[in-house]
Formats: C-alpha cells, sequence, structure tokens
C-alpha cells in the first residue's frame, strides 16, 4: 500500500511524463514542418517512449492502492528559431526530469518504501541514458555548425538512431 506522500509524489511525476510526451510532440510537429523528417520521427519516438513511461506509473500507483491521476497539462512550446535551440531544450528537459527522479528517489528512501525505490531504479537507469544520448546530440550539432551538409547528414543520422532505438527495444 502506497503512503499519501508516496501516492501524490508518483502521481507529480506521472504528470512531468506525460508534459514530456507533450513536449517531445510539439517538437516533432515542428521538425516536421520544417523538412526535418529525421529529426521529427526522433522527436516522435521520444514522444511514444514518455508516454510508456508515464503509462508504468499509473500501471504501478494503481496496482499498489492508490489512485493514479490525469491531470491537465502545461502547454509545450511549439516553435523554435533552430534546431540546435530545441535540443538545447531537450537536454536541459532531460537533466530536469532526472532531478525529478531522484526526489522521488529520496522520497520512497525518506519513507522507507522500498518496492516504490525498486520501481524507481529502472527509471533512474533510463535517464542516465536519455541525458546521455542529449548531450551526444547536442555534441553532435554543435560540430556541425551553420553547414548546411552537415545538417543534411543529422538528420538523416538521427533518423537511423531512431530506427535502431526502436528495433532495440522490441
Amino acid at each position: 500500500m502506497l503512503s499519501k506522500n508516496i501516492e501524490t509524489a508518483l502521481n507529480k511525476q506521472l504528470r512531468i511524463e506525460a508534459e514530456s510526451s507533450q513536449i517531445y510532440l510539439a517538437m516533432a510537429s515542428w521538425s516536421e514542418t520544417h523538412g526535418l523528417e529525421g529529426i521529427s520521427k526522433f522527436m516522435y519516438a521520444q514522444s511514444d517512449e514518455e508516454r510508456i513511461h508515464m503509462l508504468k506509473i499509473i500501471k504501478y500507483i494503481n496496482e499498489r492502492g492508490g489512485h493514479a491521476k490525469v491531470t491537465d497539462l502545461q502547454e509545450p512550446k511549439t516553435n523554435y528559431i533552430t534546431f540546435k535551440e530545441m535540443f538545447e531544450e531537450v537536454y536541459k528537459h532531460e537533466v530536469f526530469v532526472s532531478e525529478a527522479i531522484n526526489d522521488l528517489v529520496h522520497v520512497s528512501l525518506t519513507e522507507k518504501d522500498y518496492a516504490t525505490h525498486n520501481f524507481l531504479q529502472w527509471y533512474v537507469a533510463e535517464q542516465i541514458e536519455e541525458e546521455a544520448q542529449a548531450k551526444v546530440i547536442l555534441d553532435k550539432i554543435n560540430l556541425i555548425g551553420d553547414d548546411k551538409g552537415g545538417l543534411y547528414l543529422f538528420d538523416r543520422d538521427i533518423q537511423q538512431l531512431t530506427l535502431k532505438n526502436s528495433e532495440s527495444s522490441k
């Protein structure tokens, strides 16, 4: 049985994951309308992944005797000046999500809820990957600079990354 404190903290994370899905969906749409097919596919896949993260939390809360609450979401940003700016926001957002997960782990340990602590370890590992991936992508974008040919290759490469990630998650 979840304590009210843990239930509240998990519901807060549920909302963060839902908003993350919306953020990536908005980024996918922006990319698609700017001819960045590879980036848009990557962002659509990221949006789907965040939705899966949200659903895992919903199931966990409800299975442990709590009530997962689906709430309204903050509207995501829908316009970017450059794709570099967008990926800088991706990285900042992943750092924010990591901090939120770490706070949640702290609450689970404070409450001595070791089942929730165990459940959250998957999210801790996932966030290490998400942050590292965002950082590598940002590093590549910084290498490209203003080179249009580099942008073309980057867009193609990130599409390959999306295909590889979707195959490995099956």
